[in-house]
C-alpha cells in the first residue's frame, strides 16, 4: 500500500471535498480551521501559515495538517504539532490522525501514524511524541501500539471521555 503524506494541490478540490463530506459528520474535527464555503486556494494557504506559526487562534500552536494519499484518494488525514500545551499535553498529544470511514480497517492508520513519526523527528527534531486517543477506541489503541506506544496513564477531561495517553520514541523501528 503506497501511501503518501502531503497538502492536495488546488487541482484536487474534488477529492477533498469528497473526503470532507465522507468523514466531518461522524468527526467533525477532519479538518482544521476549515470554514463551509471557505476558498480551497485559501484554506491551503492557512494550513501552510499555521505550520510556521503564523495566524494561530488563540491557545493553538503550530502544526503541520497533511492529507494521506493513495494513489488519487484521500484516505486520511493527520496533524502533526509541533509542540505541546498544557491542554494537548494532557489530552490532544502530538499527532492526530482521522482515517476516512470507507478506508478504516484497511491498515491505514498504522501508515499515517508511522510516516507522521518520521516526519515528526526529521523536520521537527521530536524525539519522543505523545498520542492520546478515547479510552475505548479500540483500532486507535492498536495503531499506537503497532507504532511502539508505551502506555503511560489515564486522563479524564471534564465531561469526556477518558483518554489513554501514550509516548512514543520517534527511533522506533517502526518510525
Amino acid at each position: 500500500m503506497e501511501l503518501i503524506l502531503r497538502l492536495p494541490g488546488e487541482a484536487e478540490e474534488a477529492e477533498f471535498l469528497r473526503a470532507h463530506r465522507a468523514t466531518s459528520p461522524s468527526v467533525p474535527t477532519f479538518l482544521h480551521y476549515y470554514e463551509e464555503g471557505m476558498a480551497f486556494r485559501r484554506y491551503l494557504e492557512l494550513l501552510t501559515e499555521h505550520a510556521r506559526g503564523e495566524s494561530l487562534p488563540p491557545g493553538h500552536v503550530p502544526s503541520t495538517f497533511l492529507f494521506a494519499f493513495a494513489g488519487s484518494s484521500i484516505v486520511g488525514r493527520v496533524a502533526i504539532r509541533h509542540a505541546l500545551n498544557a491542554y494537548l499535553e494532557r489530552f490532544g498529544g502530538h499527532i492526530g490522525y482521522v482515517v476516512v470511514p470507507e478506508y478504516r480497517r484497511r491498515g491505514y492508520a498504522t501508515a499515517i501514524l508511522g510516516q507522521s513519526l518520521g516526519i515528526a523527528r526529521l523536520k521537527l527534531g521530536l524525539t519522543r511524541v505523545l498520542l492520546t486517543c478515547d479510552d475505548d477506541n479500540v483500532g486507535s489503541i492498536r495503531t499506537i501500539e503497532k507504532n511502539g506506544g508505551v502506555f503511560e496513564n489515564i486522563a479524564t477531561p471534564d465531561g469526556d471521555k477518558p483518554k489513554r495517553r501514550y509516548w512514543i520514541a520517534t527511533t522506533h523501528p517502526h518510525a
